[in-house]
């Protein structure tokens, strides 16, 4: 049975989690030593569920409980369940684009690089991501086409951001990732030497004059590669690109010099995530 408990005002305190707190003082909850972060929408939540994500409290819109949500509410009895009426619900911005489920979510430890990258081969690298918009439709792809797992660097946005989830459809929660580097001093280096140490060749996302094709048949025929994608409007670091084993660019037409990096990354991991025969 579920924990239902209804909610008449939006002031309650209990709606802190959905409603007034930042993403930095989500991480800081005490609920979890990792902290905390909130999944949107049945789907999203199916799949951090699946994924092995411990849940916290839900918040819904009324009909949701014997509705699109009663699969969720089924594999969580002990968990609260806090509902309210739509006028209630309304006054959470952002409420009414989420299809009206919320869940807030224990974080979970991060592994290390090695652990994750053990029988890896095709892996790619966020370096510097800051919009979570371009984060969760990177790991979109990333699901959809071959890789199999994401690093994300120091300066990167956190792919467990609530719109960068959302916008991620729940991939953030299928592909595995982790964070290489704690801090800006450990990307590029030694981060690229880890890679490297652990067998892959970097191919650093980037227009330039020496730069190879997307399908230069020598970077399909590496046995582990790093796809590097850089952050919005500068791209990549000179240091990184440098230090790269390739520089890869996709051909352009139209006069067009670049693509977003969102964009940039399904054409990338389209191509040099297939497998070889």
């Amino acid at each position: 049975m579920a924990n239902i408990i209804e909610i008449s005002e939006f002031s309650d305190p209990r709606l802190d989690l959905f409603a007034r707190l930042t993403e930095g003082q989500l991480r800081r909850r005490q609920e979890s030593e990792q902290g905390i972060f909130i999944a949107e929408s049945p789907k999203v939540i199916e799949r951090a569920l699946n994924g092995g994500y411990t849940p916290v409290a839900l918040l819904m819109e009324q009909k949701h409980i014997d509705g699109d949500a009663a699969g969720i509410l089924a594999r969580c009895p002990e968990v609260p369940v806090y509902t309210a009426g739509r006028q209630v619900l309304e006054a959470l911005t952002g409420f009414a684009l989420t299809r009206g489920v919320l869940c807030a979510m224990e974080r979970r430890p991060l592994p290390s690089v090695e652990d994750l990258l053990k029988n890896a081969r095709r892996v790619a690298v966020l370096e510097g991501v800051v919009d979570p918009t371009n984060v969760g439709a990177v790991f979109r792809s990333a699901a959809a086409l071959n890789m199999d797992a994401v690093l994300v660097t120091p300066t990167c946005c956190d792919p467990l951001y609530r719109r960068a989830v959302r916008v991620s459809m729940g991939t953030v929660f299928q592909v595995p990732w982790t964070r290489i580097g704690d801090d800006h001093s450990q990307w590029p280096h030694p981060g690229l030497e880890r890679l490297r140490a652990l067998g892959f060749k970097t191919a650093a996302m980037a227009l330039s004059d020496n730069s190879v094709s997307v399908d230069h048949p020598g970077l399909l025929a590496e046995e582990k590669l790093a796809i590097v994608l850089g952050t919005e409007g500068d791209g990549l670091a000179a240091d990184t690109i440098a230090n790269c084993d390739y520089t890869v660019k996709i051909p352009m037409s139209h006069e067009v010099d670049s693509l977003n990096v969102a964009a940039a990354s399904a054409v990338a991991f389209w191509q040099l995530g297939r497998r070889k025969a």
